[in-house]
């Protein structure tokens, strides 16, 4: 056999491993669990005998058990019923507990499963994320299903204008205020929601709108559970896992993965495979990336960019060639499959092909990005913003590595921080987001740097863009999950999408802008085009300039100037139109400028340009202008 060959059966263990239903409805079990004396298997099928079911023990920590079928041709275990595997340990303990577990194992296998319609959409060019929860995405405190997300939300993300969605919190965990981050079974998709045909049929209809569909998968760490996970799976301290302390992680209480174990590798591989060929998946963002790459796992530890940090013995290697080789296998085998890594490090090469000596990830998350936005709103009085800063911190990236950049994920949501909503309004947005009264200071501040923040974030900042659900329209709260401090409450696990609905309050007018900066993206295709060239960022003017995908971007973030006849670098020669304006009154803004004046450029060298125009540029606004003679189709936009 060939290599590709091998590499795909070694990684579709998941055909072999569990339970699997014979051509005769036998059902055939297969656990690894090398440290245990015995395994037995018990559940509904035999009145949870102990005893009854034991797996023979075979060769490399495997053990195996065939149960024929029943008198009637059916298998001995049916859909839905419970199962458990007891494990007998060479120490003389039995891990079997007698009360109810969180979370049990269901049998599932149902007599019609969910048949998919529509092919996987090509991978874009522009990639726009729309990072979600599924638990979260109603109103209602709730928690919502994958039918609610399929049948209210696609709808909504299509309209968005993002054709990339980011899944979190699916695969299954028992404590669900830890986000999906604790998980507890890997090969399970979180039954809180719905069931796994329904899943099914929600990325198949988020195809049929030509979105693709992101896991957030976790493989950085485990729970520690050991009733409902991995932990002491066999009786040991290891198995899965390395034995403490390496095996440990001390600030997330979990578990930490031997990547050097074969069949470590096969149950981690065979997991990305299981999610893209079960479901249809389209990719992973992996988590928790910088705590693999390093045994440190970043505690403690700055990154400056010194190569020193990245290449020396504090690096752990067996994880790094594990995401060397899904990464390679994913590719390998889906061509079009979109891999991000969640690393705060910055470790060269990492979207770079392995062929290169890259770890192979097509694009990684500019982290720096959504904190500078949060130290700026927290430490600086708007006429203390630092122009130079703020491009340098959209633009500091490793050439040829491509970025997927925010100005808040769920990070930026979460109870304890605020949103970007909420830190320009606060208060404020409980008793004066109407737009039948005028707007006060605080609120329009709030509005118009909101639109900017994002503008400048989605067209300089990398080569795709993220938006976590609910913060396109300035979400009025944070995140909070049910739990013991607030009397597990569900009221902040949700988002407001009622609030979008009326024209009566100013959260429309932002969810306009955000669709309509998504859809312009989509038509001039900035996020695919070369890094942009900066020509300005005047720290007295507080005015950044700059052009990309031959558009010209001019934003103005001084709190009370404005400017007439303000002097802009262009490269292309022409007659230049207004494309995008956030000053309309649709998003909120003021209406200062005619949308049908033509800037012609004048032959007049400016700022490393060959050529400028000059342009009104007005406080606290941002606007793209292009020089492309082809008519701007305004109606699509707007979603008419």
């Amino acid at each position: 056999l060939n290599l590709k060959t091998r590499l795909d059966q070694f990684t579709r263990s998941y055909n072999s491993f569990g339970v699997q239903r014979l051509p005769d409805n036998s059902l055939f079990f297969r656990e690894w669990a090398p440290a245990a004396e015995a395994l037995f298997l018990t559940g509904d099928f035999n009145g949870w005998d102990k005893f009854s079911h034991p797996y023979a023990k075979k060769e490399f920590g495997k053990w195996e058990l065939t149960i024929p079928p029943r008198n009637d041709k059916s298998p001995a275990v049916a859909h839905g019923s419970k199962l458990k595997v007891v494990v007998h340990t060479k120490d003389g303990e039995r891990l079997y507990q007698e009360k109810a577990v969180i979370y049990d194992w269901v049998h599932w296998d149902p007599p019609h499963h969910y048949q998919v319609i529509h092919p996987r959409p090509k991978k874009p060019s522009s990639l726009r994320i729309y990072e979600a929860h599924v638990g979260i995405a109603s109103p209602e405190g709730k928690i919502a299903s994958y039918t609610n997300f399929t049948t209210n939300v696609l709808p909504r993300i299509k309209e968005l204008g993002y054709n990339c969605i980011q899944l979190m919190a699916i695969m299954e965990h028992a404590y669900y205020a830890s986000f999906g981050y604790q998980i507890t079974s890997f090969f399970a998709a979180s039954s809180r929601y719905g069931t796994p045909e329904e899943l099914k049929e929600l990325i198949d209809v988020a195809h049929s709108l030509g979105i693709m569909v992101l896991l957030d998968v976790v493989h950085s760490h485990a729970s520690n559970n050991t009733e409902d996970g991995l932990n002491h799976f066999d009786g040991s301290d290891s198995c899965f896992f390395h034995a403490p302390p390496r095996g440990e992680h001390s600030l997330w209480d979990s578990r930490l993965f031997n990547y050097s174990s074969w069949e470590v590798q096969r149950f981690l591989l065979s997991n990305l495979r299981w999610w893209m060929e079960e479901y249809g998946f389209d990719g992973f963002r992996f988590d928790g990336v910088t705590s693999m790459l390093y045994h440190h796992h970043g505690i403690g530890t700055g990154f400056s960019g010194g190569y020193s940090e990245y290449f020396g013995l504090q690096v752990d290697e067996d994880s790094l060639v594990y995401l060397m080789l899904a990464n390679h296998i994913l590719h390998d085998l889906y061509p079009d499959c979109i891999t991000v890594a969640e690393d705060v490090s910055g470790m060269p090469a990492l979207c770079r092909g392995l062929e290169e000596g890259g770890l192979g990830f097509d694009y990684r998350l500019a982290m720096a990005i959504p904190d500078k936005w949060i130290q700026i709103l927290k430490e600086r009085k708007d006429e203390d913003w630092d122009m130079g800063n703020i491009v340098f911190t959209l633009t500091n990236r490793r050439y040829g590595e491509k970025c997927i950049a925010y100005a808040e994920s769920h990070d930026q949501a979460l109870v304890g921080d605020k949103t970007l909503a909420f830190w320009l309004m606060d208060k404020e947005m409980y008793t004066s987001m109407s737009s039948l009264i005028p707007m006060n200071s605080i609120i329009d501040r709030g509005i118009q740097l909101h639109k900017m923040i994002r503008l400048i974030t989605h067209s300089l900042g990398g080569e795709g863009y993220l938006n976590f659900i609910g913060n396109e329209f300035g979400h009025p709260e944070w995140l909070d999950f049910p739990r013991a401090g607030n009397n597990e409450s569900y009221h902040y696990a949700r988002r407001q999408f009622n609030l979008v609905e009326s024209d009566q309050l100013r959260y429309s007018q932002l969810y306009r802008f955000d669709r309509d900066m998504n859809w312009t993206e989509d038509k001039y295709g900035w996020l695919a085009a070369p890094p942009a060239f900066v020509s300005a960022k005047h720290q007295e003017d507080k005015v950044i300039v700059f052009d990309r995908a031959r558009v010209v971007f001019v934003l103005n973030f001084h709190p009370s100037k404005s400017y007439q006849d303000y002097r802009v670098a262009v490269e292309v020669p022409g007659k230049y139109k207004i494309k995008l304006d956030s000053d309309l009154g649709i998003y909120g803004g003021h209406g200062r400028l005619d949308h049908n004046t033509d800037f012609f450029s004048e032959p007049q060298p400016y700022n490393g340009r060959n050529h400028s125009i000059k342009v009104n540029v007005n406080t606290q606004y941002c606007t793209f202008l292009s020089s492309r003679s082809k008519s701007f189709n305004r109606c699509r936009l707007q979603g008419k």
